[in-house]
């Protein structure tokens, strides 16, 4: 609806970030058991700092320049990225791994005899870790938002800050990438009545 509504405004007032394998699919379901909804095959990557998500899409026009006019004549889709940037607060074989790169199951334990100890290799050269990708937020007990990446990977991991009065947090970008000319690169899915009018 046009106009002033301040029944429209969004506030992500708490959310979450979850990770499958490429393609998993985007839940429909909006029930009182959002976890159930989601699936068996979404992770939850738990805490993340209070900056939350940052969402960025950005795309990228070259203009197409004439002879007879100093202004372009029209402009040239090149590039289109859409990213998800956020830090995780916990550390385990879920983040870590998403983290630097890998799986779960590189996570490995440490030979007989040291029980509790385990290790994850980073390796020489960095490895394609493609993955889907899901952010919910809520605003209220009414309104939920998701957002689907079905296929991306992380592109950027921001510095980990070892310090004694703030925990440290594993800051990802995550990219989103193509699935083909017929298949979107995002959805979003909303439980919002502001949409009821389509």
């Amino acid at each position: 609806m046009a106009g002033n509504n301040a029944s429209e405004i969004r506030v992500a007032g708490t959310g979450r970030v979850l990770v499958a394998a490429v393609g998993a699919a985007a839940p429909t379901a909006f029930s009182a058991n959002p976890a159930a909804d989601w699936g068996a095959a979404w992770t939850d990557l738990g805490y993340t700092t209070t900056d939350g998500v940052t969402f960025a899409k950005k795309d990228k026009l070259d203009p197409v320049e004439t002879w007879q006019a100093i202004s372009p004549a029209r402009f040239v889709y090149s590039d289109r990225d859409l990213t998800l940037k956020f830090a995780m607060l916990q550390f385990n074989e879920d983040t870590l791994p998403f983290f630097i790169g890998g799986s779960k199951s590189d996570v490995k334990p440490v030979g007989a005899g040291t029980a509790g100890i385990y290790s994850l290799d980073i390796p020489d050269g960095p490895t394609f870790d493609e993955r889907a990708l899901g952010l919910e937020f809520t605003d209220g007990k009414d309104i939920t938002y998701r957002f689907v990446i079905p296929r991306g990977q992380v592109t950027s991991a921001d510095d980990v800050k070892l310090a004694r009065k703030s925990a440290a947090s594993l800051g990802v970008t995550f990219t989103a990438l193509s699935q083909g000319a017929t298949a979107p690169l995002a959805t979003f899915l909303m439980k919002d009545p502001a949409y009821s009018a389509v």
